[in-house]
């Protein structure tokens, strides 16, 4: 048998976790966002339709503390919706839900796990995605 492949493979591979670790390393202390509570993009807010005024109630009350008052994220606080990062292509509409219900483990910032979100009914998680994405569509995110 020969073992050249299974050995080119696991090298590469090894080189790969080593340069994600060093780079999470070197990176870590730089992308710790400051702690002010400002918000971290500027949002424009369109007309909005009466499902997402309804939307923007319920994110007022269960998720501007953490992603801002227009959904452009806060300092130290939560990341911003209104980013290329959750267009609909990347964060299906029911990624929201799953992290309302589930909470989210950090991937894409620095700001920490979600915790899951009580008293949010999917009702109201298809409000509050009605308003983000009449936001995101209003700056520029399709």
């Amino acid at each position: 048998m020969n073992s050249k492949p299974f050995l080119i493979i696991s090298a590469g591979l090894s080189v790969l976790v080593a340069g994600v670790l060093v780079w999470g390393f070197l990176t870590s202390e730089d992308e710790q966002p400051a702690s002010d509570g400002a918000a971290l993009v500027a949002v424009t807010v369109p007309d909005l339709s009466s499902r997402a005024l309804e939307g923007r109630a319920l994110f007022q009350e269960n998720c501007a503390a953490c992603h801002g008052e227009k959904a452009g994220g806060r300092n130290g606080m939560g990341p911003p919706l209104v980013h290329k990062i959750y267009e609909p292509g990347h964060h299906a509409d029911g990624a929201f839900l799953l992290a309302v219900m589930r909470g989210v483990r950090a991937h894409h910032w620095p700001f920490g796990d979600m915790p899951p979100v009580e008293n949010v009914t999917d009702k109201d998680v298809e409000k509050i995605v009605a308003y983000v994405r009449e936001l995101q569509r209003a700056n520029g995110i399709n």
